[in-house]
């Protein structure tokens, strides 16, 4: 809100010309404004004790059920928000989406009588919907030659800012046609051999020669970060379950193009909502999981091929026109990018709007709450349930090494509690 300034009045020579100059309508409009904002204004206290210990690097906000704030510290200054920005890319996805939305994956026969799969990015393809998708097409063909993938509704080779070429799960890469998150999850038996640790997923030897040229021990781990390699685990995982349903193959598994004259013989339609895969991603926290929504999003709303820049697009004119924030900083969907900036205020406006929707996030009493976490960065948000059906907001960003934020927030729930209290 912006505040007249009047500098350097002469009020000698204006006093008199008050009323004629139309400065009484200005100045009411002022005062009104002022006697309208000044419940919320007088209610940003400074009797928080933990207010002391955020830093200038910090951000701190508490709003009552209402909206209003009555705790502040550098609530307007820019942070880096890590798994909390989940929250912005989770509102959009249900306003562009659908709560409802289901994700689907198409299967088509050539004229050459090869079996074609077209990805559309879901998220949640694990080895259970496999394991579906080959019973179907179990009772439609019995045979076929090649098992030709497309992954063309992404853009190839989509680079997330803030991953890394590593094994580690949170650094999975996003791909049209996907399993089991493009990671492989297995240990070792006594004797040293690579057994899967998920009863439902087979080794195949697709992913156990990238297990042993990788030198992996055994843990969860991406296994690639090339993203035909990525479609063709997918290809070779259901082609493996075709098999063991006697499902023929004369032909090798690669990528292609669908064609408009492929004939579509089934449609898999994903078991999950929407709803369902935000509630997953927000309990792991699945980087993967927000990216494929965040592109998905793009290619949906702007069509296809989807890409990072698409993505951006929406959740930023979501941001702008449904939230009213001008100056967030969107790089990608999950918050592992550092570019990514948030401040207390514009997170404070992500929060109001996700009420509704925050049974979807992890509840721990009376709060439910998204973490993040990215070296040096430690971020809460959320909302601590009051007496009344609706919660209080908070929002807590530390940048910086060795703060505390579980001793912050029990700080914040303490002194709310004890307001309540003595009302």
């Amino acid at each position: 809100m912006r505040i007249l300034n009047v500098k350097n009045l002469n009020h000698q020579s204006r006093i008199v010309n008050l009323k004629s100059s139309g400065w009484v309508r200005g100045l009411s409009f002022v005062l009104m404004a002022l006697y309208l904002f000044y419940p919320v204004i007088s209610n940003a206290r400074q009797d928080l004790p933990c207010l002391k210990n955020i830093s200038s690097v910090d951000a701190l906000l508490v709003a009552n059920p209402d909206g209003e704030i009555i705790y502040k510290k550098h609530e307007t200054e820019k942070h880096i928000p890590a798994s909390t920005f989940k929250l912005l890319t989770a509102l959009t996805a249900i306003k562009r989406l659908g709560a409802s939305h289901r994700f689907t994956t198409e299967f088509y026969i050539d004229a050459d009588h090869n079996l074609k799969i077209k990805g559309f990015g879901d998220p949640l393809m694990v080895s259970e919907a496999w394991q579906e998708i080959a019973d179907a097409l179990a009772k439609k063909i019995k045979n076929f030659n090649a098992l030709i993938l497309d992954d063309t509704y992404f853009s190839p080779q989509i680079v997330i800012p803030g991953s890394t070429h590593s094994t580690n799960p949170y650094d999975a890469p996003v791909g049209a046609l996907c399993a089991n998150f493009n990671t492989v999850f297995f240990h070792r038996d006594h004797r040293g051999r690579i057994v899967s640790s998920e009863p439902q997923t087979p080794l195949i030897p697709f992913a156990r020669k990238k297990i042993q040229k990788l030198g992996l021990k055994q843990g969860r781990y991406t296994f690639s970060h090339d993203q035909k390699e990525i479609a063709l685990y997918a290809g070779n995982l259901l082609l493996y379950f075709l098999k063991k349903r006697g499902v023929t193959c004369q032909g090798k598994v690669c990528l292609n193009a669908i064609r408009p004259e492929d004939r579509l013989i089934y449609t898999y339609q994903s078991r999950f909502s929407l709803e369902d895969i935000l509630r997953k991603m927000m309990a792991f926290s699945s980087n993967f999981i927000a990216n494929q929504i965040f592109i998905s999003m793009g290619a949906k709303v702007y069509g296809p091929p989807g890409t990072l820049a698409k993505g951006v697009k929406v959740v930023s004119e979501s941001a702008k026109n449904d939230l009213h924030l001008q100056h967030i900083e969107i790089t990608e969907g999950s918050g592992i990018s550092r570019k990514n900036r948030v401040s207390a205020l514009d997170m404070l406006a992500i929060l109001k709007a996700f009420k509704p929707h925050r049974h979807l996030l992890k509840r721990t009493g009376n709060t439910f709450y998204k973490t993040g976490t990215l070296m040096g960065i430690s971020t809460r948000v959320g909302y601590i349930d009051g007496p009344s059906e609706n919660p209080y907001y908070f929002v807590i960003f530390l940048n910086r090494t060795g703060s505390n934020i579980d001793t912050i927030l029990g700080c914040v729930t303490r002194t709310l509690s004890h307001s309540a209290q003595n009302r």
